[in-house]
């Protein structure tokens, strides 16, 4: 793989797929959920106005389809100051940089704002990225982008380390809100055997498949399983 500008990574290896029916489900089933959803959306944003200082809404920068930076759209669920903790959280705690190497997450994450440990085991700091499905830079189902640190030029090598072979698959497709890694387990699943997962999926990917997932992350959801 190579960069070639500082918003795409891309390969000539890397068969971007498209698929018609898909993208129309994702409009539809994005666009009726947001609809019925709006209450919601104005009660939770008040909620985290009010919980600490700091913007509604956070941009997380991601790799899509294609190796395209995109920018998941989700509920403010840490201080504004969480990045530059993050990167001296890993700096100087061993432990920390190893648990973080193993699942892109911290499961007692100093950064995390006392509603937004709420918001991340209901998955309702999520519910905003439907707007990314109606931007064409995520599906309802597919691969889960992981958070990337530092400048976009470095996330290149980031994908090469966590994803490795499986990165050419897993970038042929648009990630997802939701997929095979939300209901087997989430955060419990270490994160090279998330990355076969998700390759499968990627490749093997139907829309029955997609409804399956869909149907199985309502009850993972609410049972809160592998959230942290």
């Amino acid at each position: 793989m190579r960069l070639l500008h500082s918003n795409r990574v891309s390969t000539s290896s890397v068969k971007v797929r498209h698929d018609v029916c898909k993208r129309t489900f994702d409009l539809i089933f994005s666009s009726i959920f947001l609809l019925f959803s709006t209450p919601l959306f104005i009660v939770l944003a008040i909620s985290v106005k009010r919980s600490s200082p700091g913007p509604i809404f956070y941009k997380s920068p991601r790799l899509g389809r294609g190796g395209k930076v995109i920018y998941c759209l989700k509920f403010r669920t840490m201080f504004i100051d969480a990045e530059e903790k993050l990167k001296i959280l890993l700096q100087r705690e061993r432990h920390l940089q190893q648990e973080w190497e193993t699942f892109q997450k911290f499961k007692d994450d100093p950064r995390i704002t006392p509603l937004g440990k709420f918001l991340r085991k209901t998955s309702l700091d999520e519910l905003p990225q439907f707007f990314n499905v109606l931007a064409g830079d995520l599906s309802v189902v597919g691969p889960r982008p992981p958070t990337l640190i530092g400048p976009p030029e470095s996330y290149l090598d980031e994908i090469r380390k966590l994803y490795g072979p499986s990165a050419v698959k897993i970038l042929s497709v648009r990630p997802g809100i939701t997929g095979i890694w939300q209901i087997s387990g989430r955060s419990h699943i270490p994160f090279a055997e998330r990355a076969k997962m998700e390759a499968q999926y990627a490749e093997s990917r139907n829309f029955w498949i997609d409804l399956v997932v869909i149907a199985k992350t309502i009850p993972a959801v609410l049972q809160s399983k592998g959230a942290f």
